[in-house]
């Protein structure tokens, strides 16, 4: 899903090796797709899109427009909650319905850190699991992603995209760096949870892209690496500018699967992964080179490093010191799918079966989400009003 920026070069080869691993990996699935996985996918994609629509339809305007004019900082209160009430449905998926084993190793990291977090791209859904680590975390509805402008026109998750305020790009760095400045400018507030993920590879990895990425390697005298490309170092430099005075840390995240590398519809299904493998290694932001340079070499020799890990995992099977993060609430996920398509549920029944007002505002909540999407609006608050928001909430924990 996060593909290459423009000012995100692809990169390079593989080795021959690695082709017969696809070969073989793409001949077998984990899981077979039976009716009953057919069937038991589509509800659940059905499901998921009609919630979409109705939270962003009925919760959107009145928290990211009226909200947000109080206080920015409640309005990214409210977000979280509400819309992580239905990011949570992805990670009862994956681990619950399809049985998928998340196992995480690595450092253990604490609750409640505004992070920037940095991983490799293996495949087009990497970044759906790292949801299921927010979720332990505490921190779901935090997570931002920088993301290809392209994706932002997607039906209804576009909508979303831009209600949770992920980063959107024009592959063009000359375009997209003061867009980047000015989103991460708006970011610096430590009282906001924040997750910031960026895959610095800039696209999901491919036998081609690997190859290219490999001969620019070699060409300018970088390391030569055989499971991640050639990370791009800019995008990650002005995050780390922009955001460090209110970062806590960089989570340096591998992410590898057992036996077959997942699309969008496995997952859906429920065919695989059977094991996703995530590896965190928790860097405090004071340990983060200051200069543009020294940064660039940092996140080079972190996916050398990286690669390295990723090597390691397909000789042995799993990364090292396996952690203890804690499993799912199979309770807690039942009661939150309870309260989402309750509430789905009861949205729907305005919508189609009462008042010709509900209809009325669904077209223009529609009408607004679409607009503001396109042109990338968002509602400034009233200044007034947010300064002395801020001045009660601080003089309240101070007492």
């Amino acid at each position: 899903m996060l593909d290459e920026h423009s000012w995100i070069l692809e990169g390079g080869s593989c080795k021959v090796s690695q082709k017969k691993m696809e070969v073989s990996r793409n001949s077998l699935r984990h899981r077979p797709l039976t009716p009953f996985r057919f069937m038991r996918g589509l509800m659940c994609l059905m499901v998921f899109l009609c919630s979409a629509f109705m939270f962003l339809v009925y919760f959107g305007p009145p928290v990211a427009v009226l909200l947000r004019l109080i206080s920015i900082h409640h309005c990214r209160k409210a977000t979280s909650l509400l819309f992580g009430l239905w990011l949570a449905l992805w990670p009862f998926l994956f681990e619950k319905i399809n049985g998928t084993k998340v196992i995480f190793s690595g450092d253990t990291v604490p609750t409640g850190e505004r992070i920037l977090l940095i991983s490799n791209h293996r495949t087009e859904v990497d970044w759906m699991y790292l949801w299921d680590l927010a979720l332990r975390k505490g921190c779901l509805g935090s997570i931002k992603y920088i993301l290809k402008s392209s994706l932002m026109k997607l039906p209804v998750l576009g909508w979303g995209f831009h209600i949770l305020e992920f980063i959107s790009v024009e592959r063009k760095w000359e375009v997209d760096e003061p867009i980047l400045r000015q989103m991460l400018s708006t970011f610096k507030n430590p009282r906001d949870p924040l997750w910031l993920v960026v895959f610095p590879e800039g696209t999901d990895f491919t036998e081609q892209k690997c190859q290219r990425s490999q001969k620019f390697a070699a060409e300018v005298g970088l390391p030569i690496l055989t499971n991640v490309l050639l990370p791009k170092t800019r995008g990650f430099s002005v995050c780390v500018e922009e955001l460090r005075s209110s970062l806590d840390a960089v989570y340096d995240v591998s992410i590898a699967y057992k036996h077959q590398y997942p699309t969008f519809s496995d997952n859906v299904f429920g065919i695989d992964p059977s094991e996703v493998h995530i590896h965190v290694r928790r860097v405090p932001v004071k340990e983060i080179p200051a200069s543009d340079s020294e940064v660039a070499s940092w996140l080079i020799d972190t996916f050398r490093l990286k690669d390295k890990l990723l090597s390691d995992f397909k000789a042995e099977g799993h990364f090292p010191n396996r952690g203890a993060e804690r499993e799912l609430s199979t309770l807690k996920c039942l009661v939150n799918c309870t309260v989402v398509i309750s509430l789905t549920v009861l949205f729907t029944y305005f919508t189609f079966f009462s008042s010709i007002w509900f209809k009325l505002y669904v077209g223009l909540a529609s009408a607004y989400l679409t607009f503001a999407t396109y042109f990338k609006i968002r509602s400034a608050p009233v200044t007034c009003l947010d300064k002395d928001l801020f001045s009660v909430s601080r003089k309240s924990r101070n007492e």
